[in-house]
């Protein structure tokens, strides 16, 4: 059969903050396929659990014992085993693991695999692997995402206490990913002058996802200074904002605190509704803690006909977390990581399920990044019309830019913009 698994060999590698990760490379007697898994910093309590290593080696975050998992476990369950069939191979990972949060052998083992074994079936059927992720979906697998770039750093991802993490630049208004990805561009360098010209130098150093971390005191701060540089890069109006709060990250004993302020979920909800009166805010992230489930339906029931209300750690990509939500009204999108549940599989049957729900999808990067561009096809593959790949800096995350540049030429007349 030539598609069957011949070979899987696990080893260490470095993410985009120089700590240790797994990369599995996967073959078939005639085809080979490698893929490299990322790490979040600030991920939910409910996501599926990294296997490290612990004591000095790398600080505690060696990965030896995932890499082990893979060449010693996984590789005897899964050679001889149909490239083709993700289902049944990501079956077989979950059967194997045996626990309800990959800890046993690690979700970062466990999604190198059905990663690399998605790129290989996808080679072993001579389809692009948007084209291949799109056939295990159902979808049309033609549809380019609105961008949502990362261009100012906050909270955690800038080292900062009780604060929102990330703001972004949503190029909407145009008529092409190609279009709208250069206009963000654009925005996103005007930025990095005025930021050089009002702080100095230290003020355009790159965040994890590179975004600048500019000595700008609140959220209201960073987003008139967002407004600026849209408008004096004449994309005012087809250019939108979206916010990340990472707010599990200021939610301490039933209360939000985002600089010296204290804020019950009630107010909170306030708070986001004011921002999102003064700014063109589309889209809010994480604005309840992950378990806060009263302040989502609070959130969502005053803001989610305006803006797009997306669930990241409350969700975790678990499709059991996503029926809740749905029940509860607590939101009305999703954000899509594969490393927070585990397999293709898994990941493919959340977006379904939000989609079917009338949610919106937006798949993400996390902030510990890799070359790998897997996830540029799985945001085309879906049909999922966002995706949230950082700023436009720093190549693994221009990596994904670049993948998506690629699938929209080769796409031609057939590419769709999620835009407008």
């Amino acid at each position: 059969m030539v598609s069957a698994i011949k070979k899987v060999h696990a080893y260490e590698i470095l993410d985009s903050r120089g700590n240790p990760t797994v990369a599995v490379e996967m073959a078939t007697a005639s085809f080979c396929a490698k893929a490299m898994v990322p790490s979040g910093a600030s991920t939910g309590a409910h996501e599926a659990v990294e296997l490290r290593d612990g004591g000095k080696r790398y600080n505690g975050k060696g990965v030896l014992r995932a890499v082990e998992n893979v060449n010693k476990t996984i590789s005897r369950k899964i050679i001889g085993m149909d490239c083709r069939k993700q289902d049944a191979l990501d079956a077989a990972l979950l059967e194997l693991d045996g626990t309800p949060n990959k800890s046993k052998l690690g979700a970062n083992a466990v999604v190198a695999v059905s990663m690399a074994a998605c790129k290989l079936g996808a080679k072993t059927v001579n389809k692009p692997l948007y084209a291949y992720i799109a056939s295990l979906a159902r979808t049309k697998g033609t549809l380019l995402p609105i961008p949502q770039l990362n261009v100012i750093n906050g909270g955690k991802h800038a080292g900062i206490d009780n604060d929102i993490q990330e703001h972004m630049l949503v190029p909407s208004g145009f008529r092409t990913f190609r279009e709208a990805l250069r206009a963000g561009a654009e925005t996103y360098h005007l930025l990095k002058s005025m930021l050089k010209r009002r702080f100095g130098v230290s003020a355009i150093q790159l965040g994890d996802e590179g975004g600048f971390v500019p000595p700008l005191k609140n959220v209201n701060e960073r987003l008139e200074i967002l407004m600026q540089a849209i408008e004096e890069s004449g994309y005012k109006g087809k250019i939108n904002l979206a916010l990340d709060a990472a707010s599990s990250e200021f939610y301490k004993g039933g209360h939000y605190f985002i600089g010296k302020k204290k804020y019950s979920a009630e107010e909170l909800v306030d708070f986001y509704a004011d921002l999102a009166k003064t700014y063109p805010i589309i889209s809010l992230e994480d604005g309840m803690a992950e378990d806060n489930w009263h302040g989502w339906q609070l959130l969502n029931k005053k803001l989610g006909k305006k803006i797009q209300i997306v669930g990241d750690d409350v969700l975790v990509t678990n499709v059991e977390r996503i029926r809740k939500a749905i029940d509860l009204k607590a939101a009305n999108a999703l954000l899509l990581k594969v490393n927070q549940i585990g397999t293709i599989t898994e990941s493919i049957e959340a977006a379904r399920l939000a989609s079917k729900n009338r949610w919106n999808v937006v798949v993400s990067h996390r902030s510990g990044e890799t070359e790998d561009a897997f996830i540029a096809d799985l945001v085309v593959g879906l049909d999922a019309g966002q995706s949230k790949f950082g700023a436009p800096a720093r190549s693994e995350r221009t990596a994904k830019y670049n993948r998506l540049l690629r699938i929209e030429e080769s796409l031609g007349k057939k590419a769709r913009f999620a835009g407008l």
